[in-house]
């Protein structure tokens, strides 16, 4: 059947089922399954986005896509809680699990680089129920954190302008301004990226470079500081929920565990967006293999300054401002006497949050249209321009960015708290879902006789780290809400663990109503719909100039 015909079935809204029954029929092990005609379930026929990523949007979103105002400002609450040991210990537990969740990421997309991503693979390579809730628990914690980013934005501006009555009028502006990145199309979103990319790159190098070299008594007052603060207060801080040091200190531990992994959490945008991105199997391998070093100098090194330069009990960093001033980073240039910094670290960490308001609202629309061309969402989701941009799912996750008014009444801020705290573990849950996925896909794959080797991207250690993975995401949302046990309320209770029973629900009706079943390796369908390296991949050109390679390394 030629593409002409294809893009013709896709307009067609006849009865297209999409694996829901789960029935395929086993072949032997060298032979890959493909769905029965009955229950088909191809991507490329119904995909009618197109791929306008280009190499460097992908690279640099990859690269810097996550840094925001969870490393920036979260950084200051982590070293608050647990002292500059323990936020060290904390974020790099939580980074190897990023790290193993977008391993398994890369290679399932490496393998099949479709609308839908790791719901579509949850769907495909587990059971069709399973996809159904991975996915509308993506889509919902996604559409709800892109007001949360719209409100840290504004609360950002009130390090210049604290005038109370301001904030409608920035909200609406960054609302608008969110919105609108996303409804002029992909491309306006990736360059907005890059350029928000480059922006938070130079901030976080420069703040470590200068960091370092204030550490080391080249700021005005020339005061070396060294690891002083590790000796004093400490290294470790303690929790105050318990009177004993050492449970104390291991729940100071635990409790930013929990705020370092949303600080990690979004990762996985460089998959959501691989069925709009040019030669995606090559521009994500390299995306994917580049992670490891991002999150040890951004991140680890990181986290590692700034307990060099702020002890943990500073005055400063009790205070909750929600905008610079309570970086830690601030804090040490302005005890060091450097004055113009802070405003500069302002400006560049509220780009950041917009930038993520802007990734949250591309993420959950992209999942939307992936749930809709598999008739698990209303089809209406699935209807594209002429240029690709999946319009109605665009604009239906837009409407969630206004929630953010919300918080600009405090009668209804309370409110907001509460309904934003429900999504909170729906991140975790992505990760364990991804997890459990690729080791199904593991199994398929060696069932059918696939070489993953031969794979443009694969990981030598799994799927060890997908054990891995599964093993902390499922300890990370078990913890998510351990303060409610100390001092027991039923809201605080709902608000941290009420994402575990849905996400189940979802489950279990998706299950019963469709009569899936969990698939077999040898039913398990790896070719159905999955274009071709020939048909994305473009030729490779190899760099030439001096610029292109400098471009080609950083890129």
């Amino acid at each position: 059947m030629d593409h002409e015909k294809r893009v013709t079935r896709c307009d067609d809204s006849s009865d297209i089922k999409s694996l829901e029954k789960g029935t395929g029929s086993g072949e032997t092990a060298t032979t890959p399954a493909i769905a029965d005609a009955s229950y088909h379930f191809d991507s490329v026929d119904l995909d009618r986005v197109q791929r306008r990523l280009k190499q460097r949007h992908v690279q640099m979103i990859a690269i810097a896509g996550t840094l925001g105002t969870g490393l920036f400002l979260g950084s200051g609450k982590s070293l608050r809680d647990t002292g500059p040991l323990g936020a060290l210990v904390a974020y790099a537990l939580v980074g190897s699990v990023a790290y193993s969740s977008l391993c398994s990421f890369g290679e399932m997309t490496c393998h099949a680089p479709i609308s839908g991503t790791f719901p579509h693979y949850a769907a495909r390579w587990v059971d069709p129920a399973f996809g159904f809730a991975v996915g509308w628990n993506y889509f919902y914690s996604n559409a709800v954190s892109v007001p949360v980013e719209v409100t840290a934005a504004q609360i950002l501006t009130t390090y210049w302008d604290d005038n109370v009555n301001h904030a409608s009028i920035y909200t609406a502006i960054i609302c608008i301004s969110v919105c609108l990145v996303n409804i002029f199309g992909v491309r306006w979103f990736g360059e907005s990226e890059f350029a928000f990319s480059i922006i938070k790159l130079v901030l976080i190098t420069s703040l470590i470079i200068v960091g370092l070299v204030v550490d080391l008594g080249g700021g005005p007052k020339g005061d070396r500081i060294g690891f002083r603060y590790w000796r004093d207060p400490g290294v470790f801080a303690k929790s105050d929920l318990v009177n004993g040091v050492g449970l104390g200190r291991f729940l100071g531990i635990v409790s930013v565990i929990v705020q370092a992994a949303f600080a990690f959490q979004g990762m996985e945008l460089v998959a959501v967006a691989a069925s709009e991105t040019e030669s995606p199997r090559r521009n994500i391998s390299k995306a994917v293999r580049k992670v490891f070093y991002r999150i040890l100098i951004f991140y680890i090194l990181g986290t590692l300054i700034t307990g060099m330069l702020v002890p943990y009990n500073d005055d400063a960093l009790l205070t909750d401002t929600g905008n610079a001033a309570q970086s830690p980073y601030v804090i040490a240039m302005t005890r060091a006497g450097i004055k113009v910094l802070p405003s500069v670290i302002n400006a560049a960490i509220f780009t950041s949050a917009f930038s993520a308001g802007n990734s949250f609202l591309f993420c959950a629309s992209r999942v939307l249209y992936g749930l809709a061309i598999r008739r698990q969402a209303p089809t209406i989701f699935a209807k594209c321009t002429q240029n690709g941009l999946p319009i109605v799912a665009v604009l239906t996750t837009s409407c969630f960015a206004f929630l953010s008014f919300m918080n600009v009444k405090a009668t209804s801020e309370t409110v907001f708290n509460w309904f934003v705290s429900l999504s909170t573990v729906g991140g975790f849950i992505s990760w364990w879902a991804t997890n459990i996925t690729f080791l199904m896909f593991y199994r398929g794959m060696k069932a059918q006789g696939f070489d993953r080797k031969k794979s443009i991207y694969y990981s030598s250690l799994q799927p060890y780290l997908s054990v891995w993975g599964i093993f902390w995401t499922t300890l990370f949302i078990l913890v998510n809400g351990f303060e409610v046990f100390f001092h027991f309320n039923t809201s605080d209770f709902l608000t941290a663990y009420i994402n575990i029973p849905i996400f189940f629900a979802l489950y279990v009706i998706w299950k019963v109503w469709k009569r899936t079943k969990i698939w077999k390796p040898l039913e398990m369908d790896f070719v159905t719909g999955i274009p071709t390296v020939e048909e994305t991949e473009l030729p490779f050109v190899p760099p030439v100039t001096l610029w292109e390679k400098i471009a080609d390394v950083l890129f």
